[in-house]
């Protein structure tokens, strides 16, 4: 599977190609997807709880080059949300990244990401983890029901929004921390504090650049 090199923030690299298994052995694999500009700590709790809730072995954080959404969102060079990401998942060995989508480039639909990792990798059982926001705009996704047959997907609460959905969704009960990245970016422009909001890391690369702060 493609992996972040955590000691570059410039450098893509990728693994080799794993070998299809002949074993019953299947790998559980999950996958949250984002804009994170920026990560924060919000992601790394979600992250951590469905990791050792439903036991899976690592979970990858999945930045889109351009998200394909009606309400698109502004986000800053991927460069910097990548070098973010190495530096707020540095210290847990279960978290790595997936850089699919940012080396397609190009508008990023899941499905398509989503096919490309299960051709390659069908020894992999991915869970596909989503915030409850996301859980009420799945019928708007691209090829939803083809994509249903390539993931697992996972809902985790979020606060305003249900977890009620006529797709098969599997929910997770996490901490609900009322973090966001647009609060982050609103903060920072409003000249207020932002630590403890985000892994320290994260907070000193955004003051060494300057980031959100036009």
């Amino acid at each position: 599977m493609p992996k972040w090199s955590n000691q570059a923030a410039n450098a893509v690299t990728f693994a080799p190609e794993t070998k299809r298994q002949t074993t019953e052995h299947r790998h559980r694999v999950g996958i949250l997807g984002g804009t994170f500009n920026p990560v924060h700590n919000g992601h790394l709790v979600i992250a951590e709880q469905v990791r050792d809730k439903l036991g899976l072995e690592r979970v990858y954080f999945m930045p889109d080059y351009q998200p394909p959404h009606v309400d698109e969102k502004s986000a800053i060079d991927y460069r910097y949300r990548v070098a973010m990401l190495c530096l707020a998942l540095n210290q847990n060995l279960q978290f790595d990244i997936e850089m699919a989508e940012i080396e397609r480039q190009g508008k990023s639909y899941t499905y398509d990401t989503m096919k490309m990792l299960v051709e390659a990798h069908p020894d992999t059982d991915y869970y596909f983890i989503i915030g409850a926001d996301m859980v009420e705009y799945l019928p708007k996704w691209y090829k939803i029901d083809e994509l249903l047959k390539l993931v697992h997907f996972v809902g985790v609460k979020r606060e305003g929004y249900s977890l009620t959905t006529d797709y098969p969704v599997i929910t997770v009960d996490v901490p609900e921390i009322a973090i966001s990245s647009s609060q982050i970016r609103s903060a920072i422009q409003h000249g207020n504090s932002v630590r403890y909001l985000v892994p320290e890391p994260v907070y000193y690369f955004i003051e060494k650049e300057g980031l959100y702060r036009d």
